[in-house]
């Protein structure tokens, strides 16, 4: 009878024991059945989210990232006040990136070394331009005056360096990483980058100036069609009269002005990043900034040749400010008659002597 009694105390106690056992268990089960169930178990390995739901179940696969950067950007949300963030993709960055690393060196090679190679054929083949000789070779007249060469040597410094560093930008890591690797070219092109964005301001000031002072001398006029249509004299001994400046140099200063005026407003733009554009816009003002330096550089290279190796007597006038009378008459003769026809202090013509009869 004991015996019996113990037994059913043990049954008893055990009974109680798997009851509390059981009743959290049950709870979760409950719970459970009361919250929503997610469409897609969590995979392998992950953990899942405190909602209930997988975060990557409706993540677009790459395949529907290409098909919708077809019709457009494509956008995220953001919490930050900067709304740019939030485009993730953008068709217009694949495009930009295939012009950067393919048709703008292609574009920057071909004008620059095509130039090279079109002057150093005419150097060979017609060669140095000389001064005719001539009584008048020795006597000098004034062409530029010290602010005009003040401005033209100051906005010509500041281009050649914009040109120096904006080359690396194209060509930096095609030709110079090689050479003097990755340390030096990170540190030089470090440096470029400020030398291009505060130059950049001297060419500007430069280039306003020298639009406000030569802009009437650059007027397109009559004598600049018979200039162009006898290859300005650099074909024969013969050169046609021209005024200050002749049609090849009006070509060489509105070349400058325009291409000039292209290139500071989009640097400007780049220099102050959205303040005006967006993302389209920035790549837009990179296509015209970049293209457009490409072919100034390439014009300039043949400014320079004129002005030094090719024209014997031309460096002077950005030199001293004086040219020989002998050679100004030769290529400015127009000029020539209207600087010596407002003073008499002017070099004079020489007067012509006539043998007696």
């Amino acid at each position: 009878m004991a015996t019996m009694t113990t037994l059913r105390s043990i049954l008893t106690a055990g009974g109680l024991a798997l009851a509390l056992l059981a009743t959290p268990v049950a709870a979760q089960q409950g719970d459970d059945n009361l919250a929503p169930q997610s469409d897609v178990a969590p995979t392998d390995g992950a953990q899942a989210d405190p909602s209930g739901q997988n975060p990557t179940a409706e993540a677009p696969t790459e395949q529907q990232l290409l098909n919708a950067l077809q019709g457009g950007q494509i956008s995220g949300r953001v919490s930050i006040p900067d709304s740019k963030a939030a485009v993730l993709e953008q068709p217009e960055g694949r495009d930009y990136q295939s012009f950067h690393e393919g048709w703008l060196p292609w574009i920057g090679a071909i004008a620059i070394i095509g130039m090279v190679l079109a002057l150093a054929a005419f150097y060979f083949s017609r060669g140095r331009i000389m001064i005719e000789d001539s009584p008048e070779v020795g006597r000098k007249l004034l062409r530029f005056s010290f602010f005009e060469r003040l401005n033209h040597w100051m906005t010509a410094t500041a281009f050649i360096l914009l040109a120096i560093t904006g080359l690396n930008y194209v060509f930096g890591k095609r030709l110079l990483f090689p050479l003097i690797g990755p340390d030096a070219f990170s540190t030089w092109s470090y440096w470029a980058k400020y030398v291009h964005n505060f130059v950049s301001w001297a060419f500007m000031v430069g280039l306003v100036f020298m639009i406000i002072v030569w802009i009437k001398d650059n007027l397109p006029s009559r004598t600049d069609i018979r200039w162009i249509r006898e290859f300005g004299g650099f074909v024969g001994d013969k050169h046609p009269p021209a005024h200050r400046f002749n049609a090849g140099q009006k070509m060489i200063f509105w070349s400058v002005t325009l291409g000039g005026l292209a290139l500071s407003i989009s640097g400007l733009l780049m220099l102050f990043p959205f303040s005006v554009l967006n993302i389209e816009g920035m790549q837009i003002a990179q296509y015209v900034h970049a293209t457009v330096g490409m072919v100034l550089i390439a014009i300039i290279i043949a400014h320079i040749y004129i002005g030094s190796l090719g024209m014997e007597g031309a460096y002077d006038a950005m030199g001293n400010g004086k040219v020989d009378l002998a050679w100004a008459r030769a290529h400015h003769s127009l000029w020539v008659e209207e600087e010596q026809a407002k003073t008499a202090k002017g070099p004079q013509p020489i007067p012509q002597t006539h043998p007696a009869e």
